[in-house]
């Protein structure tokens, strides 16, 4: 009998499905990776196929497996991280999905929100939640669902429906429509779930009009779920199925913020920042989100999240949709050539604006442009948007948080781009250390599966063998650059979102935002 040397992590994110093997040490001994299709019905309407995520999540499983020359026999368990309040509705006797995923990034239900919030429901969302009232979140996505599906009312009443976000979609199908589960962190981003009770909240689920019967069962991240049943994935071998947990959560761990007031940032389709505030849930003022950090032994951490809409995905963006770069190589060399922005600002608002503004409406921008600006100073725009958007929230969670960071630690794709790295210290004034693994999001779903089941005895014992490096980078850019840098960031996204941030002048009177050319 083979030994179990090893953990899959399958992360599977926005834009992709990777699948890692990972050893004791927590080394990534191999990987693979695919890519799916985003679908854009309309403006601001983003979808994904659920069949297409599902048959990657099995093709990039057997690729990785095949790569570190193993079979299913020496894994462990298999774990699953994933995009968070995509939202997902399918039929229980078919296993098919009766409408395409709706995206996170989605804003087809921001008048339906805007609704709830009229008649003051936003105050009891926050309370028991810890979100905003946003289209953001996945209930209004299941509501839409069953508003515009068809036959989707008449197969309710006929309890032949189950509604979940990825990870339970996934959870579903691995184990042959056995397993309906998800986990804390997953579940606290519905806008259903109460975070202080653990719980459904069965009063969220009527006002919304997502019935509690659709839901899964919720479980702490580092349970067993189930074992492995689909014949196309495995043959005959059971993996049992652990560390399931929302990927910027899962980045936390991952990147061993196991104290109050440790903090990352997972720089991804979008950024959210996220700090450790311990085992209760920590106030959060406008613009923030209270979040469950992850379930480790039945019991929950939380944490405060300030999330970024747009980030990477405004990388993917100006490569594709304008083709200013081909690859990685290209975009270096373009910000070489502008080693100034010269006044030209990207407000990246392509699915509105999250913290601080939360502004759903909003939509990109850029701003500043004269004659002689070329691709490059825009290229240099948009790296740098992401800086300026992790500063706003870093800020936004100092204030309400009472903690000033010392520093930041960052993990996720774009991180390795040098030049982002080093304006984010610049920016911030502080040192961010940027993980050696970019994948932390499936290194912490490892690490809570693997103790989920045994493969690592203890939390002790895992930080020993698993301990991360990091290349540190310091703040060098003078205090009067960085923040003429950032003012006029906050002019060009005043000048998206209206006056409410207009930078005053010396003697105290506003000035006037700059022009935007929206996009």
């Amino acid at each position: 009998m083979a030994t179990k040397d090893y953990v899959l992590a399958v992360d599977q994110s926005t834009s992709g499905t990777k699948a890692l093997v990972i050893d004791r040490r927590g080394a990534v001994v191999a990987r693979a990776s695919l890519e799916h299709r985003q679908i854009y019905p309309r403006a601001g309407w983003v979808e994904h196929d659920p069949l297409e995520i599902y048959e990657n999540v099995k093709k990039a499983a057997r690729l990785a497996l095949e790569a570190a020359g193993i079979g299913p026999g020496s894994l462990a368990a298999l774990t699953v991280t994933n995009q968070r309040e995509t939202a997902v509705l399918w039929d229980r006797s078919t296993g098919l999905p009766v409408y395409n995923a709706i995206v996170w990034q989605c804003q087809r239900t921001a008048g339906f929100c805007e609704k709830l919030r009229e008649q003051g429901f936003e105050g009891e969302v926050r309370e028991r939640t810890g979100l905003l009232l946003d289209p953001y979140f996945s209930a209004s996505k299941w509501r839409w669902m069953l508003d515009h599906t068809e036959g989707a009312r008449r197969k309710l009443e006929e309890r032949g429906l189950l509604a979940g976000t990825i990870d339970s979609w996934l959870v579903w199908k691995l184990t042959g429509g056995r397993v309906h589960a998800t986990d804390y962190t997953n579940a606290s981003r519905t806008s259903l779930f109460d975070i202080h009770a653990l719980k459904w909240d069965s009063g969220l689920c009527e006002r919304f009009g997502v019935p509690e019967s659709l839901l899964p069962s919720v479980l702490s991240s580092d349970a067993v779920y189930g074992v492995t049943e689909d014949p196309d994935l495995f043959g005959d071998a059971r993996v049992p199925i652990s560390g399931v947990i929302g990927d910027s959560q899962a980045a936390l761990f991952g990147n061993l913020c196991l104290e109050p007031g440790a903090a990352k940032a997972t720089y991804g389709t979008g950024t959210s920042v996220l700090m450790n505030v311990g085992d209760r849930p920590a106030p959060a003022g406008e613009g923030l989100v209270q979040a469950i950090a992850w379930g480790l032994g039945g019991k929950a951490a939380y944490a405060l999240e300030a999330i970024i809409r747009t980030s990477g995905d405004t990388i993917k963006w100006v490569r594709d949709n304008l083709g200013l770069f081909a690859d990685m190589g290209e975009l270096e060399r373009l910000l070489a050539e502008a080693p100034h922005n010269e006044g030209v600002y990207l407000v990246p608002a392509f699915v509105g604006l999250g913290a601080p503004y939360w502004r759903p409406d909003a939509r990109a921008a850029l701003v500043g442009m004269n004659r002689g600006t070329g691709r490059a100073h825009i290229v240099r725009a948009a790296i740098e948007s992401i800086a300026y958007q992790v500063r706003d929230a870093v800020e936004l969670l100092e204030a309400e948080s009472g903690i000033a960071l010392k520093e930041l630690r960052a993990d996720g794709g774009a991180t390795d781009n040098a030049v982002l790295m080093q304006f984010q210290a610049d920016l911030l004034g502080r040192t961010v250390d940027k993980s050696e693994a970019a994948e932390l999001s499936a290194l912490g779903s490892a690490y809570l599966g693997g103790l989920g089941t045994g493969f690592w005895p203890s939390l002790d014992r895992l930080v020993r063998e698993t301990g991360r490096k990091y290349r540190s980078y310091a703040p060098v850019m003078a205090l009067e650059e960085r923040e003429n840098h950032y003012s006029g960031w906050k002019r060009a996204v005043a000048s998206v979102i209206g006056p409410s941030i207009r930078e005053p002048r010396a003697d105290g009177s506003q000035e006037e935002p700059v022009q935007a050319q929206t996009l």
